[in-house]
């Protein structure tokens, strides 16, 4: 299918609202679905999406992701409202986890998100400060 044009939609994630968690991650697989993207990257962007959301559900005050469809690539970018990453290339590491038990009685906190977001984006980038909002930038090629 011939894309034109740019499709930008916007999606509000409530902090520890587990019963909308993956509703942003599962309307961009729809969407990509709808314009004939390749199962491969649906796939990829489908695992990175719900990582993200989840990480905003579980580690933050709330925020915003944001998707952005044009004829080379997808792109998600999410913004939340803090509290920020103490050290960013800990979280990066397989495992690693500030989860609460809570959290982890409820399956999630296993310290993948971030690993695998990085994984399955062909770009990834990610800002954040202590006491500031985090921001995951990420790419997904379609030429």
């Amino acid at each position: 299918m011939k894309r034109v044009g740019t499709i930008q939609i916007k999606y509000m994630i409530a902090k520890n609202d587990f019963s909308k968690a993956g509703a942003a991650a599962s309307n961009i697989k729809k969407t990509l679905r709808k314009l004939g993207i390749s199962t491969d990257v649906i796939k990829r962007v489908a695992v990175a999406a719900y990582e993200t959301e989840m990480n905003v559900i579980i580690h933050s005050h709330g925020g915003i992701m944001y998707l952005n469809i044009d004829v080379e690539k997808v792109t998600i970018i999410a913004e939340d409202k803090g509290p920020g990453i103490e050290d960013i290339e800990m979280a990066m590491k397989e495992g690693y986890s500030t989860a609460t038990s809570q959290i982890r009685e409820l399956g999630f906190g296993a310290g993948m998100g971030l690993p695998n977001i990085k994984r399955c984006a062909d770009n990834f980038e990610i800002k954040s400060s202590l006491e500031n909002s985090t921001i995951i930038k990420m790419s997904f090629n379609l030429k």
